[in-house]
């Protein structure tokens, strides 16, 4: 069985993302995407299950797992709040002959591409203007104005990073990025 392919895809946060990597892997299942499944120290919601949406690990355990190398990327999002990528994980995914998407943020992204090389491929999707971006976000009224002001800030510190990406995707009209998208992901996976 062929190894599976590694598909690496940041943004700022609101430039679309999401909802591009969702309709890849709802629309177009030929193209057996899987997510990688994180890791993180913190408990789980709901219905959530170890080993399914996530690996729940203490935090303490996680800092031993960072120490030893495990990951391929990692962040403390909060005191004692991480979340991070398992190269173990991973590869276990790649030789079952998954093509292992990452919806990761921008570091991680870049992180993903600098140790797997031209085996992954990294997508940067773009809103079309920081303009455009804080309305997306003010259109979503799910934050503060503060919090949207943080956003925009850590947005356009993300845009900076775009470079270092195989393909930047701007997301001006949803339906175009999303074309854009999956002709960029069939050609890496050689279905065109």
């Amino acid at each position: 069985m062929a190894k599976g392919k590694l598909i690496i895809v940041s943004a700022p946060s609101g430039s679309g993302k999401s909802t591009i990597v969702q309709w890849l892997m709802n629309e177009h299942r030929e193209l057996q995407l899987c997510f990688s499944v994180s890791c993180t120290s913190r408990a789980p919601r709901g219905t959530e299950q170890n080993g399914v949406e996530y690996f729940f690990v203490s935090p303490e355990e996680f800092r031993r797992r960072v120490a030893c190398g495990e990951f391929l990327e990692y962040e403390e999002v909060y005191t004692d709040r991480f979340y991070g990528t398992l190269k173990q994980q991973v590869e276990r995914q790649r030789e079952a002959g998954q093509n292992v998407v990452f919806d990761v943020d921008v570091k991680g992204g870049v992180n993903i591409k600098k140790y797997y090389g031209d085996e992954a491929l990294s997508l940067f999707i773009q809103p079309p203007s920081i303009d455009e971006l804080r309305r997306r976000l003010e259109g979503r009224a799910t934050d503060s104005a503060e919090a949207i002001s943080e956003r925009i800030a850590k947005a356009e510190y993300e845009l900076t990073f775009a470079p270092q990406f195989d393909h930047v995707v701007v997301n001006d009209d949803l339906d175009t990025a999303k074309q854009q998208t999956l002709d960029i992901v069939q050609e890496f996976l050689g279905g065109k």
